[in-house]
């Protein structure tokens, strides 16, 4: 299993379907010589954003600029030693913008670097993280980009993701997209392109990634996660919402078992108890009780086509919406919140 999720890490992902149109129009303006200094890579969460970025990025470090005809995809031989170095954060021309570890967290890491047993990928992305991207990590990329290649090549910058800065480090953002240095790009991953400010989203190019169909999904999820049945790859194909990035995060954690319960309760199918039950352990879990808001929009979207009342529907997902909202910014109850949720949701017809 370690191995499988290792290969749909974006950074060291070689394939990426459904977005041949998003790959082709950043290829032609390279061709073309009218490549933007900025981009922003836009599209629902878990439909391969960051894994474009990551391909763009190693194809620019790649390409021969010299012969740009003979190119007509992105695709960079996985044995290629420019590959590899992206793929292990190693490429010194390429420098990646995410929310960092907090600072409990990275003593563990320092911790494990010390005592020469580093944590792997897959212990590094369950570490916590702070909430925003730092004014000053901003500004470390600032100082990376007034820096000379080490080969007079490009310059690559990746904010993964643009959502994830506050009003401090998007302002210091703006430096950097008013005044771009020569042979520099940077590639903005977005998960809600109208909460980008209006001053950095006009300065961008903007690159629109679609929805994965759901024969797309099951056949990603065949590639990535080959031990799935086949009624399970349906379920969660349709359940994902054209996100393979969701997909197989609700593969690995179960949450097809938690559908299951979460539909017996929405169906009035289980006792009082039973709902209890489930309120008060997903409660005490904070990814079953973040994936229960996904579930729950998702059960909402497909109850409002066949619904009886559609405006009551409506105000229950816009009620579920802010509820998950305020456990959030005001620390409500989850307990609570859950079962008055889902008290409201069984009355719905």
């Amino acid at each position: 299993m370690a191995d499988e999720v290792q290969k749909i890490y974006p950074k060291n992902n070689p394939f990426l379907l459904g977005q041949d149109t998003a790959e082709q129009i950043f290829l032609r303006s390279w061709k073309e010589n009218t490549l933007h200094h900025a981009w922003i890579l836009y599209g629902s969460q878990g439909c391969g954003k960051a894994t474009l970025a990551y391909r763009i990025a190693k194809f620019l470090f790649w390409a021969n600029e010299a012969n740009k005809d003979k190119y007509s995809t992105l695709n960079v031989p996985e044995n290629d030693v420019v590959f590899k170095q992206v793929a292990d954060g190693s490429y010194p021309d390429l420098k990646v913008l995410e929310r960092s570890w907090t600072d409990t967290e990275r003593r563990k890491v320092i911790k494990a670097i010390q005592s020469g047993e580093p944590l792997d990928d897959e212990e590094l992305s369950g570490l916590k993280k702070s909430a925003y991207i730092r004014i000053d990590e901003v500004r470390e990329a600032v100082e990376f980009l007034s820096k000379t290649s080490y080969n007079n090549g490009w310059r690559i910058v990746i904010i993964d993701s643009v959502d994830d800065m506050n009003k401090n480090s998007a302002n210091a953002l703006l430096k950097i997209l008013e005044e771009p240095p020569a042979k520099t790009v940077l590639l903005l991953i977005c998960h809600n392109i109208g909460r980008v400010l209006p001053t950095i989203r006009s300065r961008c190019a903007k690159l629109p990634l679609r929805n994965l169909q759901s024969e797309e999904v099951a056949s990603l999820l065949r590639r990535y996660r080959p031990h799935l049945e086949e009624t399970e790859i349906s379920a969660l194909s349709e359940l994902s919402s054209g996100s393979i990035g969701k997909a197989v995060i609700y593969a690995d954690r179960n949450v097809l078992a938690i559908n299951r319960h979460l539909s017996g309760i929405l169906n009035a199918e289980v006792s009082l108890r039973d709902m209890l039950d489930f309120c008060a352990q997903a409660s005490k879990d904070d990814e079953t009780f973040m994936m229960l808001e996904d579930l729950l929009s998702h059960y909402f979207k497909q109850k409002i086509r066949h619904s009886e009342n559609v405006n009551e529907v409506y105000e229950c997902w816009q009620q579920s919406a802010k509820m998950f909202a305020d456990c959030a910014d005001i620390n409500m109850d989850k307990n609570l919140m859950l079962i008055n949720l889902l008290q409201k949701a069984v009355k719905l017809k």
